[in-house]
């Protein structure tokens, strides 16, 4: 069987056009009854992946993961959406195999801000034929699958694929500002799932602060005792004792000075 780029293929016998289905390894032709053997490691087909969410539930989704416990507090209230745009983008599907057994991977297939649509979960039952009805908002790859296979082959040396594909997901990019600074999200319209590379991120140095806080102060406390001995075997019990009320009496403090910066980021 000839290479191919789409999910119409072409019968080696009388070359009436075919479409196999996912996961197919053979199809009889409808027009000269042939059987014919897919070998998918030269064949690349064509699928698409069909839309769940609205847009009024992407952005729905969008604001939840602004809630959530990655980005800055109110990031969902204080951030102000500028844009939102639909369309279907293209990615390279591979189905490869090392001495574990069989895998998948993504890689983008146009230019995008947002690769870490490479880690997308993308079920092979959930594709489906590619329709051309929907060209007007798929997203025309730009990027070779020769080098999506090099990108593959370079995160994954031992990697043989067996199988490629051009997928078109369904996805909806945002753009909002927070802070005089523009940021891009994108929601995966099957799942809701929200990728970004870059977004407001909470700053850890006011949670090292606490924890640095906190290590220091049961770190004396911890020492006390040891302190304690140099006065002789009472000294070490008095000094211990002391030591356990304290970090009592220490533990709320500190666990409310820890709820106040969680609550302040």
């Amino acid at each position: 069987m000839s290479e191919s780029s789409a999910s119409a293929l072409l019968c080696t016998q009388c070359g009436g056009e075919l479409h196999p289905d996912e996961g197919q390894l053979f199809v009889t032709c409808p027009f000269c009854s042939s059987t014919v053997y897919l070998d998918k490691s030269r064949v690349v087909f064509h699928w698409s992946l069909a839309p769940t969410l609205s847009s009024e539930q992407a952005a729905a989704a969008l604001r939840r993961w602004m809630s959530g416990s990655q980005t800055v507090k109110d990031l969902d209230k204080k951030a102000r959406i500028t844009s939102q745009a639909f369309s279907y983008f293209p990615l390279w599907y591979f189905k490869w195999r090392d001495n574990k057994g069989e895998k998948t991977a993504l890689e983008p297939a146009a230019a995008t801000s947002v690769t870490e649509l490479r880690t997308l979960n993308l079920p092979a039952g959930d594709l489906q034929r590619y329709d051309p009805a929907i060209d007007a908002q798929a997203e025309a790859p730009t990027v070779p699958l020769q080098a999506a296979r090099d990108w593959l082959s370079e995160r994954v040396p031992e990697s043989e694929v067996r199988e490629s594909a051009l997928v078109h997901i369904p996805v909806y990019q945002f753009k909002y500002d927070y802070n005089n600074q523009t940021y891009t999200a994108v929601v995966e319209g099957a799942t809701g799932k929200v990728f970004a590379n870059l977004y407001p991120s909470k700053n850890e140095a006011p949670y090292l602060l606490a924890g640095g806080i906190t290590a220091l102060v049961y770190l004396c406390l911890a020492l006390t005792p040891v302190a304690g001995s140099a006065f002789g075997e009472n000294g070490f019990s008095v000094a211990l004792a002391a030591a356990l009320i304290l970090g009592l009496v220490a533990a709320p403090f500190l666990i409310a000075f820890a709820a106040w910066v969680a609550s302040k980021i």
